[in-house]
């Protein structure tokens, strides 16, 4: 029998037989592993509660013929009830996992930098100390980039010309100079572009001195930007309250 360990974030849990579930999670080492947990629907389990979406746990499998098993968990962060507790963040939490499963698509494959991306945006979720459609936001932006689609901000995206530019085209790649401008282009204000560079450079301050109408018009354009690379809609994203109570 092969046992390693790792640390790691639950992504999602499916039901298997009477008693077990399929954990998948985004690991430090191993990136995304799916794994057996062994009687956790029981009331007697002893590790149930600890392998729950937004769980951030070290875990120790050993090696399966076809998925590994869990045999051990300790709970290193506790992220699920403070972001449970406000609709804003838990909706924001499940686009954070939903995105990570669908970016990490090889299970075994190193993943370190979005295993951190994931394990900070759940933080400051559940810290609540920052608006979550931010968080949300500087998070998928982050993951863009790791994935190899950071979008043009400052310069054109097709030729590279210094801007700020009056165009943003998600086909392109982001922002696009006059000479460049493809049809159906959109043209956002100069402050949505100054917010999208602040939340992928984590300049807070400028982040959180923006207004609510310069937020929704960037989320959309965030939004836009990860369905087009994905290829299909996060089926959490349009259910993500981002309207400050």
């Amino acid at each position: 029998m092969s046992l390693y360990r790792d640390t790691g974030v639950v992504l999602r849990v499916q039901k298997l037989g009477e008693a077990d579930r399929i954990i998948t999670l985004l690991t430090q080492k191993h990136g995304k592993v799916r794994a057996v947990a062994k009687g956790v629907r029981r009331m007697t389990s002893r590790i149930g509660a600890r392998v729950e979406p937004f769980a951030h746990v070290d875990v120790q499998f050993y090696t399966g013929r076809t998925l590994d098993v869990i045999t051990q968990v300790q709970t290193l962060d506790a992220f699920g009830a403070p972001i449970a507790a406000d609709y804003r963040r838990y909706t924001a939490g499940c686009a954070v996992l939903e995105t990570a499963d669908r970016l990490s698509a090889e299970e075994g494959e190193p993943v370190l930098r979005l295993y951190l991306l994931v394990a900070g945006a759940l933080r400051a979720l559940a810290d609540g100390t920052r608006d979550a459609s931010l968080v949300l936001d500087a998070f998928l932006l982050r993951a863009l980039a790791f994935a190899g689609w950071a979008p043009a901000i400052g310069e054109c995206a097709r030729c590279g010309e210094p801007g700020p530019h009056p165009a943003f085209s998600v086909p392109a790649g982001g922002s696009v100079c006059p000479r460049c401008r493809p049809a159906g282009s959109a043209s956002p204000s100069r402050d949505v572009l100054t917010l999208m560079d602040a939340l992928a450079h984590g300049s807070w301050d400028v982040a959180e001195a923006s207004v609510e109408p310069v937020r929704r018009e960037t989320s959309g354009l965030v939004a836009a930007l990860l369905q087009w690379h994905l290829e299909r809609q996060l089926r959490s994203l349009p259910l993500v309250e981002r309207k400050r109570t």
